[in-house]
């Protein structure tokens, strides 16, 4: 399932993001630990630990790993942190937060994704709670969360994710059009105040809603 070949190649992916600037050895060590081979279609096996997206299926991907190690960086994830993922995909990105110690609540809108990764990730040890539903409604019966993620290309800041953040919070979310979207923090300074940073372009499959995109 998880052979030498493998650790080798998960050993040399996680030096090629460290050389394209992730500098957080735990989120390092945590790419390192989750096979990211057993999430994709046996067709790319070969090609998993490549610094690529594939299809997973309904229109989506699992993201590129730099994309997933630069999230994760953002987050500054602490042992027993209460994270909320929007959009669960494979699951891939769940493990990730598990592995840096994160006590993960993560939403799927796509009936066939959750079903997949609610059957999957606890064949390999992984048990996040799983949800089906909007995300951008967040999880008010679980909230708040100290940090909120989106692993979705977001036409707006969603409220109820500003809302369910703890004060000194992080949300860290794609924004922008369809084609491409900026990433941005906003960390909770107040009730209902927030500092706000953008670190470059990335893409992103959109996020879904019950307006979706116009």
């Amino acid at each position: 399932m998880d052979n030498y070949k493998h650790r080798g190649l998960r050993k040399r992916l996680v030096d090629s993001l460290r050389e394209k600037g992730i500098k957080s050895e735990a989120v390092l060590e945590a790419i390192n630990s989750v096979p990211r081979h057993l999430f994709i279609d046996n067709a790319f096996e070969s090609l998993a630990y490549r610094d690529k997206p594939f299809p997973i299926g309904s229109g989506q991907t699992i993201s590129q790993p730099y994309t997933v190690a630069f999230q994760s960086e953002l987050l500054n994830i602490k042992k027993g942190d209460r994270v909320l993922e929007i959009g669960t995909g494979s699951g891939y990105q769940a493990c990730v937060l598990l592995e840096l110690g994160a006590k993960v609540f993560t939403i799927e809108r796509h009936k066939q994704l959750y079903n997949t990764a609610r059957t999957f990730l606890p064949k390999i040890k992984y048990k996040p709670n799983m949800f089906h539903g909007d995300g951008c409604l967040g999880m008010p019966t679980y909230a708040p969360f100290d940090k909120v993620l989106v692993t979705a290309g977001a036409p707006y800041i969603p409220e109820p994710l500003k809302e369910q953040l703890k004060v000194g919070g992080i949300l860290v979310i794609p924004v922008g059009n369809v084609e491409n979207q900026v990433m941005t923090t906003l960390i909770k300074t107040g009730a209902s105040d927030y500092t706000k940073k953008e670190y470059g372009d990335f893409s992103f499959v959109p996020l879904l809603d019950e307006r979706s995109w116009g």
